[in-house]
């Protein structure tokens, strides 16, 4: 499997001059330190902390058309070996004024990142930063739809074949008023492995939101960005020839206001109770209420440092978090340019 990244790769460079309008080179990488004082959940307050780098060169046939290639590897700090797991990256990418299409391994950053916390939990991030599969999105200055499916798991004799799928959305019906409508959804499929064990079942999880939204963002001076979100939670869960389809549902609602370098988040959870595999366990809980304290350390081409102070709020229990990251971006860049 290296061998043929890396033959790709030198192909890249050097042998697609005859087809290729440019070739560019991206670095990027995120570096966390994540404190959770969890007293809710023990097992998981722990603290996270590493760098992650990524590498990638991209072959641009037009101004559509893109293949890129590279490597993405995280080292989690005072760890051994040092790379704790490198993931290749490489996809097909098409792009236009409205269509979006990915193939392949690329990453979730600015497709997928932005997920309620309760679907997708934030430390995917940090352990698996690429998705292993298709995005399509189309997008309008009124309406924005993104559907994907990432495989977590190939099935072999032992291993289980698991797999994510998921739709999100965005409606706007006027671009000078604040209203707006969000839908997320997703659903992980858990097969069995290829030798079946008597007591194994396939299983269905996942969850989706439908939220309303307010947005007065530059519409006063008091902040840069203001949002308003409420809406209705369910999630879903099945064992196949066990139980049914069970579906609890609750209420969430959210805030958020930034202003030059100060931002603050409060999310509010009331419900049944929702387990979700990839999603945050607080939202578990009949009621959870997050509260962040934002300050965006420092901003410099496409360097961006942010502290974050968490107040988790559960019936009985207040726990915190404190989360300092840098990331960085360069851009792609152009390396080299070839006539058609």
């Amino acid at each position: 499997m290296k061998k043929l990244y890396f033959t790709l790769l030198i192909s890249i460079i050097t042998g697609s001059a005859a087809l290729a309008q440019s070739v560019d080179v991206n670095f990027s990488g995120l570096g966390f330190l994540d404190n959770r004082e969890y007293k809710d959940f023990v097992a998981r307050s722990r603290t996270y902390s590493g760098m992650r780098t990524e590498l990638d060169f991209g072959l641009n046939i037009d101004s559509l058309n893109h293949f890129i290639v590279g490597a993405n590897g995280i080292h989690e700090f005072g760890a051994v070996p040092f790379f704790l797991k490198v993931n290749p990256v490489a996809y097909y990418k098409f792009k236009s004024n409205t269509w979006q299409f990915m193939a392949g391994e690329f990453p979730r950053v600015g497709l997928l990142d932005n997920y309620p916390r309760a679907l997708l939990n934030d430390t995917l991030q940090y352990y698996r930063p690429n998705v292993e599969g298709l995005l399509a999105k189309y997008q309008t200055s009124h309406f924005m739809e993104t559907g994907w499916i990432d495989w977590v798991s190939r099935q072999t004799d032992t291993a289980r074949e698991q797999f994510l799928f998921g739709f999100e959305g965005k409606y706007k019906p006027s671009l000078t008023g604040p209203f707006y409508i969000v839908h997320y959804f997703l659903l992980e499929h858990n097969a069995g492995a290829a030798i079946l064990r008597p007591d194994d079942h396939i299983q269905d999880n996942g969850g989706g939101q439908v939220k309303l939204g307010l947005d007065f963002s530059h519409k006063q001076k008091a902040f840069d960005s203001l949002t308003f979100e409420a809406g209705v939670m369910i999630s879903m869960e099945r064992t196949r020839g066990v139980d049914g389809l069970q579906t609890p549902k609750g209420f969430i609602a959210s805030a958020y206001g930034s202003f030059s370098r100060f931002a603050i988040f409060d999310e509010f959870y009331a419900g049944q109770g929702s387990h979700v595999n990839f999603g945050d366990s607080f939202y578990e809980k009949k009621f959870y209420n997050r509260l962040d304290l934002i300050f965006n350390t420092f901003v410099y081409k496409g360097l961006r440092g942010k502290f974050v102070l968490s107040v988790h709020r559960t019936p009985g229990y207040t726990s915190n978090q404190e989360a300092f990251n840098i990331s960085y971006d360069l851009g792609r860049r152009v390396i080299g340019r070839f006539k058609d």
